[in-house]
């Protein structure tokens, strides 16, 4: 009988001993696999509250509650799962701004991509609002494919599929549209 207990109680700790081994070893795999440097960003940032000046002056801001840096990779970018707010100031220290549920910033082409309920209010009080919109920085040109809306300060409205435009939309291209556009008429006297 003594035998038997000895066999059983053998038996579980063996059973535990290899139980314990391939728990440590898928483990480890998770841990090794944390630390591969293929999907992880090589930093963290919160409460993003950025500002950029050149010659002293503050020429735009940037805020978002999280930023993902993946300047590491080949093709390096930042991340704003959380939203991103950019502020820019022209030379008279007007403000124009952009709001996004979703952004990400392209080193290399300097292109920001623009996602979920994209807004912008520039100085002169015009605003537009669409799913997505593609910022070239270097050209100064602001585009999209996707459904958009636009108010401007005049009352005229205009929404559509697609446009493109330097970034003050002195120079607007729209490709299909319907909208409402205000024309003033001269007066004869």
């Amino acid at each position: 009988m003594e035998q038997t207990y000895r066999n059983i109680i053998s038996g579980i700790v063996t059973l535990i001993g290899v139980t314990m081994l391939f728990s440590c070893e898928g483990n480890l795999q998770q841990v090794r696999a944390f630390g591969m440097e293929g999907d992880a960003p090589q930093a963290i940032a919160e409460g993003i509250n950025l500002k950029y000046t050149d010659s002293g002056r503050l020429v735009a801001t940037l805020k978002g509650a999280k930023m993902y840096d993946y300047t590491n990779k080949s093709f390096p970018y930042r991340e704003f799962p959380e939203g991103v707010q950019v502020e820019f100031f022209d030379e008279n220290n007007k403000k124009s701004t952009v709001y996004a549920n979703y952004g990400i910033i392209y080193d290399q082409t300097d292109l920001i991509d623009l996602q979920g309920d994209v807004k912008i209010v520039t100085a002169d009080s015009t605003i537009l609002e669409g799913d997505q919109l593609f910022w070239d920085q270097a050209k100064s040109w602001i585009f999209t494919d996707e459904p958009n809306t636009i108010w401007f300060p005049n009352g005229a409205v205009n929404r559509g599929s697609g446009f493109d435009s330097n970034q003050n939309f002195t120079n607007f291209r729209s490709r299909t549209n319907t909208g409402v556009q205000i024309i003033e008429e001269e007066k004869d006297e």
